[in-house]
């Protein structure tokens, strides 16, 4: 079952104008290399540069769903207004930064307007498609996986762009964005517009339904990131020197999980689907640090199989996030969500960071525990549901 015809218009320009706003999230991964050169930054501050964004984005959609304004105005409201000043900042982080400490402020205040724009973005594809939002969220996952992996892709095929040409040129893409989605306006299941209530989103979380789909969304943050994260080195570990097309290759693939795993979601529900992908990256987490003996184009397809699967979960816990909470609180529930999810990866990351250089490839078996407990909490929360 597809979106029907009318629908496919707005969901293409939801997802088109969600790729553009979110480039400034991967903008500074192209100023990053130059800047620590210009200023001479060892890795401890270039990885500041790079968390600034996370960090700010993380600060955003806690403020904007504890506040209740993510459902106090229109979505497209929130998205637009939140995509200017996204472009703006970093706007302001290429042409107005002179040190790090600029240009940590510019790129955290970045993140902050990302938070408007990435979880008000799948609120907004509720709004047009409330009975579709398992596919469409998957196209929108998945073109966000692309642009994760686009670095790589840009970095193996050696191509040399100046950093505040690409950093400008996101800020140029974000405000097509925030004009795409001014125009576009919130869909015909647009819920009623609610006060801003501190900390009313709590309520959501005595929701067994919602707590199912949330936790195991925790779950699936734990592994996501921190598996990206180690994809280039693993990688590199098999051949023995860097591959960032191969890198590329294993990231941009989990565009067809997110797309077919959306399709599949149409018939057996989203909350299924995402138990499915989530036990079969759990299940590579374990069994990956046992292949080293097997020839490298095994290991190859091993982790190509698992970058399908470790991102094919995230738009259907979003999707049953959404379809859980009642229509007026889906703004509110899918930015506390993300908040927390993404603050789980920061510690997800810097453990991986912390042991790689003495586990090696035994680093995937501390990501388990993420897709185990995910797996775990969300059977237990589907049969509270189900009393």
């Amino acid at each position: 079952m597809h979106p029907p015809p009318k629908s496919l218009f707005p969901l293409a320009v939801i997802v088109i104008a969600q790729f553009l706003g979110t480039s400034l999230w991967f903008s500074g991964n192209a100023a990053a290399a130059d800047l620590a050169v210009r200023w001479d930054l060892d890795e401890a501050q270039r990885g500041w540069l790079l968390t600034a964004v996370q960090l700010g984005f993380i600060a955003g959609t806690l403020a904007i769903s504890l506040s209740g304004l993510a459902d106090a105005f229109p979505a497209s409201g929130i998205f637009t207004v939140a995509a200017l000043c996204g472009a703006f900042a970093n706007a302001g982080f290429a042409l107005v930064s002179r040190n790090l400490f600029d240009a940590i402020a510019f790129r955290f205040l970045t993140g902050l307007a990302l938070a408007g724009i990435y979880p008000l973005g799948m609120k907004l594809v509720v709004t047009w498609a409330p009975r579709q939002s398992g596919a469409a969220l998957g196209w929108l996952v998945g073109a966000l996986t692309l642009g994760t992996a686009l670095p790589h892709l840009v970095r193996g095929l050696g191509t040399s762009w100046n950093w505040r040409v690409v950093v400008l040129t996101a800020s140029v893409l974000a405000l097509a964005a925030a004009l795409m989605v001014a125009i576009l306006g919130d869909g015909p299941a647009k819920p009623k517009r609610l006060s801003l209530r501190w900390g009313a989103v709590g309520s959501v979380f005595r929701i067994p339904a919602f707590r199912a789909s949330a936790l195991g969304y925790f779950g699936h943050m734990w592994e996501l990131y921190a598996f990206w994260y180690l994809t280039p080195r693993l990688v590199a570990q098999i051949h023995g020197e860097e591959r960032p097309l191969l890198a590329f290759a294993v990231i941009a693939v989990g565009f067809l999980g997110c797309v077919v795993g959306g399709m599949m979601s149409q018939r057996r529900g989203s909350l299924p689907v995402a138990a499915v992908a989530l036990a079969a990256s759990g299940a590579a987490c374990v069994l990956y640090p046992f292949t080293g003996e097997l020839p490298a184009l095994a290991r190859v397809v091993l982790l190509l199989m698992w970058g399908i699967a470790v991102v094919a979960d995230s738009p259907q816990f979003s999707a049953a996030s959404a379809q859980a909470c009642p229509a007026e609180a889906v703004g509110a529930a899918l930015a506390v969500q993300n908040g927390i999810g993404f603050l789980i990866t920061v510690f997800a990351i810097q453990l991986t960071a912390w042991q790689w250089p003495d586990l090696g490839p035994r680093t995937a078996w501390l990501l388990a525990p993420g897709p185990v407990l995910g797996l775990l909490a969300m059977w237990m929360n589907r049969r509270a549901a189900a009393i």
